[in-house]
């Protein structure tokens, strides 16, 4: 049973701990890489709430779409009203399974990709998102290696994070974090449509 001296002591423990890991942190001097990825919801949307972050703190932010094509969302939407923060980049046709064209799918990814590294290297930018990067990086769209040579050439004060399901290990390994979505219950398997405000 826990009494309060008891409960008292051990948060004073984990206190000192806290503090001894928060003093013994360093700051890398660079921006850092974080990668959302797994097959639950929530990858995109948790980098939107990092660049809601960033902008609380007047950061400037870019943001390159590879996959979601021309579907109106609510974060464009909301984030237009930032033009003066966000650089927001929709170069992706759509899902693979719409366009069924692998050499049209490879050619928007350079494209798409192109314009991320310019935005990385610029040194311009506090933040860049690759939002479902990690989908044309599946479907060897895009090779993981170059990938990985232009997130090492971003300049050192631009942070990135690359979303999308079934990220490769090696950007795994390469990130400062790695978040994976893991799903238990999604309303689409129960025959519910997205939702506007919800899901886009």
């Amino acid at each position: 049973m826990t009494t309060p001296q008891s409960h008292t002591e051990k948060m004073k423990a984990l206190q000192t701990e806290q503090k001894k890991k928060t003093s013994e942190a360093r700051d890398p001097g660079r921006g850092l890489v974080l990668v959302h990825t797994g097959n639950g919801k929530g990858k995109s949307s948790s980098a939107f709430g990092v660049i809601i972050r960033a902008l609380g703190w007047g950061h400037k932010v870019g943001i390159v779409q590879f996959i979601k094509g021309k579907w109106v969302t609510g974060e464009r939407q909301f984030f237009t009203k930032f033009s003066d923060q966000v650089d927001w980049h929709t170069m992706g046709e759509g899902f693979t399974w719409d366009t069924q064209d692998r050499a049209r799918d490879i050619a928007a990814a350079e494209s798409a990709f192109n314009r991320a590294r310019e935005m990385m290297e610029s040194g311009e930018y506090d933040l860049v998102v690759l939002d479902e990067i990690n989908i044309a990086l599946r479907y060897d769209y895009l090779d993981i290696q170059t990938v990985i040579d232009a997130l090492k050439a971003r300049s050192e004060r631009t942070s990135v994070i690359l979303t999308g399901r079934d990220a490769k290990p090696e950007l795994c390994e390469y990130a400062d974090l790695v978040s994976e979505m893991t799903e238990v219950k999604h309303p689409f398997k129960a025959g519910i449509k997205a939702q506007r405000g919800i899901d886009f």
